[in-house]
């Protein structure tokens, strides 16, 4: 009862906050929006950056973590993709778009401030490293294996180019990518500039958490509702087993970065479940649902890994 009340709880009511502003009209859909772009272009970017330029590599980056994390998110892919073709008979193009869902946790907006609250904020190394190529992974996945299934021209090629370039144009990545080049030059920033970009960052998660239940507004509980919660169970279960039986057999992880990447995967299904559907106009209304239904879920998952994690 108390990992609900100290960890999930606080988390989980900001985001109600959001919804409830929204829900009663005190806060505008437009206003939310706003919200979600400052968050997203530019309070969590500066996040990111401030967090890679100063991450000691050496300490936050394991091979074994990849392997835990990455072969759970695999998995919940495959599975997701080969359950909705041959569980539930959807054309392959929409089971890679179920795969997707199945395959993306929210790690940022729910991920982050969850571990700092469990774990601590000088325990998030692991998660940055995670976070780090998380969107070039399942992107690239993604947008491949879907080029493949439909066909199209250029096959795994183009969907690489295709992925590059989304990569450039979003501004996580890029702030990533910025954040590894200070690191890796040994540049510091001057003080001044450090101290105006924490001000912003201290800002990133609750306005996000806050736009992120104002926007949940806008979705209803709607679609194949066993396929979705096919997708929940891949998600807030089988990605999160995965990585404990990964990182404790086979990678031998200590608990120091064990533990945030078994939370990290217990994630409900982030919002790039929906833009990828909505790329490829497949799937959306499951990939919406699936947002919704696991983020009220994981508010139950959550609690349970943080049990079995001790």
């Amino acid at each position: 009862m108390s990992a609900l009340i100290e960890i999930i709880l606080p988390v989980f009511l900001v985001m109600g906050f959001g919804f409830a502003a929204v829900k009663r009209g005190l806060f505008s859909l437009d206003g939310v929006d706003a919200l979600m772009r400052f968050s997203q272009g530019f309070a969590i970017p500066l996040l990111l950056f401030r967090a890679i330029s100063t991450l000691d590599l050496g300490r936050g980056y394991d091979a074994g973590l990849m392997l835990s994390y990455y072969s759970g998110s695999l998995a919940g892919f495959l599975f997701g993709m080969l359950g909705a073709r041959f569980l539930f008979g959807r054309a392959w193009d929409v089971a890679v778009a179920v795969g997707f869902s199945a395959l993306f946790a929210n790690s940022v907006l729910l991920g982050l401030p969850i571990s700092e609250l469990a774990f601590g904020a000088d325990a998030l190394a692991p998660n940055y490293a995670i976070i780090s190529v998380h969107a070039a992974f399942c992107y690239f996945l993604g947008i491949s294996t879907m080029e493949l299934v439909r066909g199209s021209g250029g096959g795994a090629r183009a969907a690489a180019l295709a992925v590059l370039k989304a990569m450039f144009r979003n501004t996580l990545m890029l702030a990533i990518l910025l954040g590894f080049a200070v690191n890796l030059s040994g540049l510091t920033l001057p003080g001044a500039v450090a101290d105006a970009f924490d001000l912003v960052v201290r800002a990133a998660l609750p306005t996000a958490l806050f736009a992120l239940g104002g926007i949940l507004t806008r979705y209803r509980p709607e679609g194949d509702m066993r396929l979705v919660l096919w997708v929940c169970a891949l998600s807030l279960l089988l990605h999160p087993l995965i990585v404990l039986g990964v990182g404790t057999r086979l990678a031998a992880l200590p608990a120091e970065m064990l533990k945030p990447a078994v939370l990290t995967a217990a994630m409900a299904p982030g919002f790039n479940a929906y833009i990828f559907a909505n790329i490829y106009g497949v799937g959306k209304r499951i990939a919406a649902t699936s947002v919704l239904v696991g983020t009220a879920l994981s508010v139950f998952s959550i609690w349970f890994w943080l049990w079995v994690l001790g």
